[in-house]
Formats: structure tokens, sequence, C-alpha cells
């Protein structure tokens, strides 16, 4: 059945490479990186749209053991998070441990074996522990659209940009108004004859303080490695502070939005645009966008803003739900990913032949942002309610390394005591903790500022957001707790189980 190696990474971008680092710091040198492209860099290779950038501060989005002090900008762009990241598998020795080109197909558990079966593109292996680094924005999300296939010219999602398509002198329709297409329409706006914009929910948009990092402050970062530090942890106690008014206190946001208001009021003067572009919802129930050129180009006379989503499509006619009809050439969606149904799920089958996709048909729910129930030695980085709505992702990737490192430790401790063992969450241990997570949800903006987000599931629950700062969450997965999971031996273990479970507390 292939090559066995200790731990199979499943993704290659900062969750993945992270992981892969921590493992060779942890002494773990016998783990592959299974990647389907053909280069690391996870979404930060597959997103480069006109004008992609990240809206999280360049020294605050990169690794903590790996800083970068000749960033170029505040907020960096696409091309230098990829090119961090690729010099990241360089710096740490990762290149013999990528499998690029290696789509994973199946991940099946082997209760015999106390193992994990691959299945990928270009061969199978077999593990002890997977780590599943796929990413919440990794597959694009297109709409089902009535008629769209047969739509006579170009269709494309933001995550998948058609290069060759030249917009010049084109009739352009934007699809969706979130992060993405904010950053596309001021880039585009200008080479398209007509672009028309499909929103169906507008977004709060605020200023974008961004600027060019000067050759002195890179030069003394580089001299003076604590003095990046220090502004990685003035940034990080920044949001830090103000992620409370998001989780505690919503109503005292409305100073916020009253800044955001005077951000569009300064860039669209025509009142019966910026009605409809002003939300009805509290700010910050959906990601706070930052854009200083987004507003400017909606104002520009070759733009048209529908305050309706895409229903349907006639030739190159395309129809809002109000009716509204515009003529386009090129369709570009903007329309996000598959976030509360990771694709990699329906992909992995635990050990009662359940797909974790089943699992979770009712909702994502994980012990900890890690690990599930029926799924032994399986670790989700960037799992079920890890995300933020304000800082950086990085912080919590690191804090969930943090996890998987002692989850090793305590195999090996548990090798080491009575053979070969692995763990999986208690069913009652991953209630409580959701329990938890949820109760603490309900007074947040996400579940009380009246949107609906890509935040929530079909049932409306958010599994996506961690409704806490991120030092709560690092302390909550600092150590394994055992007496959170079972212990699993093979069958015929010296104590004569067959079940193969016993209890650790």
């Amino acid at each position: 059945m292939g090559r066995h190696v200790r731990v199979a990474v499943i993704g290659s971008g900062f969750g993945g490479l992270g992981a892969a680092v921590r493992l060779r710091r942890e002494g773990i040198t016998d783990f592959v990186v299974l990647e389907r492209a053909d280069s690391v860099g996870g979404t930060w290779r597959d997103n480069s749209y006109p004008g992609c950038a990240c809206d999280v501060p360049s020294h605050l989005y990169s690794f903590s053991f790996a800083p970068n002090p000749d960033w170029p900008r505040t907020f960096s762009g696409q091309p230098h998070i990829r090119a961090y990241l690729e010099r990241i598998a360089d710096t740490f020795g990762l290149r013999p441990h990528l499998r690029l080109g290696h789509e994973v197909l199946l991940v099946r558990w082997d209760s015999d074996a106390l193992h994990w079966e691959i299945e990928t593109s270009r061969g199978a292996f077999t593990a002890e522990m997977v780590v599943s680094a796929t990413g919440p924005l990794s597959d694009p999300k297109i709409p089902g659209i009535p008629g769209l296939d047969r739509f006579p010219g170009k269709v494309f999602h933001s995550a998948r940009w058609d290069h060759g398509c030249d917009l010049r002198g084109k009739r352009v329709a934007v699809i969706g108004t979130g992060a993405s297409a904010i950053q596309i329409v001021p880039v585009i706006q200008p080479e398209a004859a007509r672009l028309t914009l499909f929103q169906r929910t507008p977004p709060w948009v605020m200023p974008r303080a961004d600027r060019e990092i000067s050759a002195a402050e890179r030069g003394l970062h580089r001299a003076l490695p604590f003095t990046g530090a220090l502004r990685r942890t003035l940034l990080w106690g920044i949001r830090e502070a103000q992620v409370q008014a998001f989780t505690k206190w919503p109503n005292t946001l409305g100073l916020v939005e009253s800044l955001a208001r005077a951000n569009m009021a300064k860039a669209v003067k025509d009142p019966e645009l910026r009605a409809r572009l002003t939300p009805s919802y509290r700010i910050g129930c959906k990601r706070i966008l930052i854009s200083s050129t987004y507003y400017p180009a909606l104002a520009r006379p070759n733009v048209d803003v529908v305050a309706s989503g895409l229903a349907g499509v006639r030739g190159s006619t395309l129809v809002a739900a109000d009716g509204t009809e515009a003529e386009a050439d090129v369709i570009i969606f903007g329309t996000g990913f598959h976030v509360t149904d990771m694709p990699i799920a329906e992909r992995v089958v635990g050990a009662d032949g359940t797909t974790l996709a089943e699992a979770w048909k009712d909702g994502m729910e994980s012990l900890r942002g890690a690990t599930a129930a029926g799924f032994p030695n399986w670790m989700t980085v960037i799992g079920p309610n890890t995300g933020l709505g304000n800082s950086s992702m990085i912080l919590m990737i690191e804090a969930q390394l943090n996890y998987l490192a002692d989850y090793l430790r305590r195999l090996d401790a548990l090798g080491t005591a009575g053979g070969r063992a692995a763990l999986v969450a208690r069913p009652s241990a991953v209630r409580a903790w959701n329990d938890r997570v949820q109760e603490r949800m309900k007074r947040t903006v996400w579940n009380t500022g009246g949107c609906t987000s890509w935040y929530l599931d079909e049932n409306g629950r958010n599994t996506t957001i961690w409704p806490g700062t991120t030092t709560e969450f690092r302390r909550a997965t600092r150590q394994v707790d055992l007496a959170e999971y079972e212990v699993i031996r093979p069958a015929g273990h010296a104590k004569g189980r067959t079940a193969g479970k016993e209890t650790v507390r």
C-alpha cells in the first residue's frame, strides 16, 4: 500500500507549510506534504487576480518564527506573500517532503493497522496521522445560475482568473461584493467599456491605510530584529483589543459605522448610489473590507451597481433578481468559497465507515478546532470555529500547531508505555467544546448583527468564527487534555481488548 510515513500533511499554504516546519522542529522528519497543484502557496497561489492583496498588515500576516524584514508595503500584495511562502519551503528544508501534483482522492482509516490509507492522483501512502491543511479558501463556489452554461462569453471565478482574457473595451459583469470583488473592481474599471456590479448585500468598507515601507524601516528591521517583533506585537495588541467589541459589545460599533459612512460620502456624491451602497446591518457582522479605491471606482460613469443578485442568464443578457437587465461579454464571479462544507470532508472515511462530510451533515464540529469524533489521529488546521473577523489567521494556525506538537508527544508517550496507539476525540468532549463556543457566539456581532454571511452554514449556525481573542484560543490549545480522548490499541492488545479502546485520565 505505497510508502508509509508517520505524518501526512494535506495542503501547502500557510497551514500546511507551518505544520511541516513544526514537525521538523519537533524532530520529526518522516512526513510528506501532499499538494494537488504544481507549487506551494495555497490560496496565495490560486488567487492571482488583479489587485489581489491581504487585508491584514504584513508584519502580522507572517509566521512569528520566520519574520520578514523586507515587506515592501504595510499591506502586501499576492506576489510578495506567495514569494514569502516559497522562501519558507526553502529556508526550512521542506522541498524533500513536498509531493506536488498529488491530489488526495480518498483517506480511509484502517482500524486493524491503526493508520490512514491515502489514495492520491499519483500513488498511495499510509500514515499514522493525517493533518488536513486544505484551508477554507481553497475551493471556489460558483452559484447555480439558470442559463449560465449558454452564456456566449467568458466566465470565470476570481480564484481561477483567466489571464488570457483581455477586458479592454468589454462589457464586464462582476458578481458579488466580497473581499475579492472590492480589490478587482478598481483595477479593471478603467479597462472595461462598461462594468456592472451585481450586489446582493453591500459591504461595510473602511479606508485602506496602506503605504510603502521605507528603506530605512526595512534596514532597521534587518539590523535590529526586535524592532520587527515589536511592530508585530503592537499590531497584534490593537486587534486583540478591538475584538472585544465584536464578541462582547456589538452595540459599541456605531462609531466605526459612522467612520465607514464618512468614507463612502467622501467618494460617492450621488445620494441614490450611496443608498444602494449603505448596509442595513451592524458593521462587523460580515467581514469589514478595506479599500480606498472601491467607492471612487463605483462612482465612475462607466459603472452600474445593481442592488440585487444575479438570478438568470439569457444569452448575453444578465437578469437580476429584481428584474434589472444588463448586457455582458465577460462574467467574473467573486462569490467566495466552500467554507462551511469543506470538500476534503467528502473524501475522508473514519473508523465506522462514515465520511467526515456525513458526520458534519448537521454542521461542522470539532474539538478545539482540530480533531473530530470518529476520526482517530486526524487533525484539521483552520478547522471549525477557528476563523477570525478582524485579525491574522496566522496567529490561530500557530496555536493549532502547538496543539499538533503536543498531540504527537502524547502519542509517543502512549507508544512507549504500551505499544502502538491512536487517539480519538470523545463525542462528549466535542459536544461540550462546541456548546461552549456556540453559547459565547450568541452575543457576538456575527450572530446579532442582522446579516447573513459566509460565516454561517445552511442551518444558520456560525461554524467558522472563533468568538474570542487569539490569546484565549492559544491558551485553549496549548496542550492536549487526554481526558477528552479515547486511546485506541490494536486488536489483540496485551490487555485483551478486541474493541481496542481504553480510557486515560
